[in-house]
């Protein structure tokens, strides 16, 4: 059996769970651009920021509260505490929609594969884990096919800096 194959059975279950509760929403963006330097990082915290406004190295908080599809989300300058940072953005192929199961395996396979490039360890040695924001059924028929990977600490403590080359 090989790693990839392990893996996917072992995060079967997180992962139907985590695409139930956190999928794009390719709706009418109720969200703000974040603010950013003239280097594209985000200086002030945004309660509400659009979600296909995140790009790689945005960091955000969780959203206890949020469920379904997701048309915002706080980001936060990443020098403050966070939960999570984007570490992969990926947009799967065109076509019609592959289906629930579909997506979250080519998701968990683009956020696996740019994993150890991004923190700087491989998954399997790294405290550190991951989570894909993917399409739906609904917003895939509004042109959304992308995938964003988050990088959080599996430990529950909030981040302080860039996970970037962390190789923790």
């Amino acid at each position: 059996m090989n790693i990839a194959a392990s893996r996917a059975r072992q995060l079967m279950i997180p992962l139907a769970v985590g695409f139930l509760a956190l999928s794009l929403s390719a709706c009418s963006s109720m969200g703000t651009e974040p603010v950013r330097d003239e280097t594209g990082q985000i200086t002030e915290a945004n309660d509400s920021a659009d979600v296909f406004a995140v790009t790689v190295g945005d960091c955000t908080n969780d959203d206890s509260t949020t469920s379904g599809e997701v048309a915002t989300v706080a980001t936060v300058p990443c020098a403050e505490p966070h939960d999570n940072e984007a570490y992969s953005v990926g947009t799967l192929p065109d076509g019609d929609y592959p289906g629930d199961d579909a997506v979250a395996t080519a998701a968990d396979e683009m956020c696996f594969a740019g994993f150890e490039t991004f923190v700087g360890l491989d998954y399997d040695s790294s405290r550190l884990d991951y989570y894909p924001l993917t399409p739906t059924e609904g917003s895939w028929g509004a042109g959304d096919q992308e995938v964003i990977c988050f990088v959080y600490d599996s430990t529950g403590a909030q981040l302080t800096g860039t996970a970037k080359g962390l190789a923790e």
